[in-house]
Order: structure tokens, then C-alpha cells, then sequence
């Protein structure tokens, strides 16, 4: 198996990056964010990956795995933040009325 050059894949992770990028700003759901927020984290990843490869150190691999339990965070935060939302009737998932969890 060929490994990927360097400049592909930072091809790659522009294009995952502006395609979570471009996710956030238009779709108002919550969970398409958190999804679109993921791409961006991955596409971050990439970068690390590739630079690790490039420069033959295994840094790279250490920040993926750094990286990875972020976006796991996030989510699983991000998860509890919907479902408490849903749990205080919310009717939708849209980003625009989340001013329910005041009070």
C-alpha cells in the first residue's frame, strides 16, 4: 500500500474542513452541527497525520489521539445539550431557539 503525499492530503483535509466549515453555516440543525463539527476535528486530524508522516516522527499519531477524544467529548456533550433540550419540550432541533435552557 503507497502511502498519500503530503500535498494530497492536505488537499483532503482543506476540502473535509471547508465541507464541515460550510455544514455549520448553513444547516440550522444540531445534530448536522455537531456532525459538521466532527469533519472539521477529522480534517484537523489529517493535518497531524500527514505532517507526522512527512517529518517521520509519531507526534502527529499522538495528536490524532488527542484530537479523537476531543471530538468524542464533544459530542457526548453536545448529545446531553440536545437531549435536555428535548426533555424540556422542545419541539425542533433548530440552532435558532436554543434560549430554552435559561432559567
Amino acid at each position: 500500500m503507497t502511502a498519500l503525499p503530503p500535498g494530497d492530503a492536505l488537499l483532503l483535509a482543506v476540502i473535509l474542513f471547508s465541507t464541515g466549515l460550510a455544514g455549520i453555516l448553513i444547516r440550522r440543525n444540531l445534530l448536522f452541527m455537531l456532525m459538521s463539527i466532527d469533519i472539521m476535528l477529522n480534517a484537523a486530524a489529517l493535518v497531524f497525520i500527514a505532517a507526522g508522516a512527512k517529518w517521520h516522527d509519531a507526534t502527529g499519531q499522538v495528536m490524532f489521539l488527542m484530537i479523537l477524544a476531543l471530538a468524542a467529548t464533544e459530542t457526548a456533550a453536545g448529545l446531553a445539550i440536545i437531549l435536555r433540550l428535548h426533555a424540556r419540550g422542545r419541539p425542533s432541533l433548530d440552532a435558532d431557539t436554543g434560549n430554552l435552557l435559561r432559567g
